[in-house]
């Protein structure tokens, strides 16, 4: 499929240089890319395993303990629905906070990498 629009402004409509593999090498090795793959996963690995580890507790308490799990908290509410709620809730709430996360901490570092490699240092 191809299209007749003009090149968006600023762009010489010819597709930027691509970096040769040994400049990803290096880029990789670099001491800037290692802080960033650091700063992601000291916030990624934590909170998934704390979530596996909620959604395990989860899990075993449906299967073994179901008179807790049936627990009524208030008409046909009980602690199994609260937990399967909270299931949904800790989901969100991970992805936000990722999500600010990234653009605090991973996208400045990962945009200066970029725009070094763009630039040829």
């Amino acid at each position: 499929m191809t299209t007749e629009a003009a090149p968006p402004p600023g762009s010489s409509g010819a597709p930027p240089a691509t970096p040769a593999a040994e400049e990803f090498v290096r880029v990789q090795q670099s001491a800037e890319f290692s802080e960033l793959r650091r700063a992601h996963r000291s916030f990624a690995f934590p909170l998934t395993v704390a979530f596996i580890a909620w959604y395990l507790l989860y899990v075993l308490l449906s299967n073994y303990a179901g008179g807790f799990m049936g627990t009524k908290l208030f008409g046909n509410i009980n602690v199994a629905l609260v937990l399967g709620l909270g299931q949904f809730a800790t989901t969100f709430l991970i992805a936000w906070l990722y999500s600010r996360h990234a653009a605090a901490q991973l996208d400045p570092k990962a945009s200066a990498i970029k725009a070094r490699m763009e630039a040829g240092e």
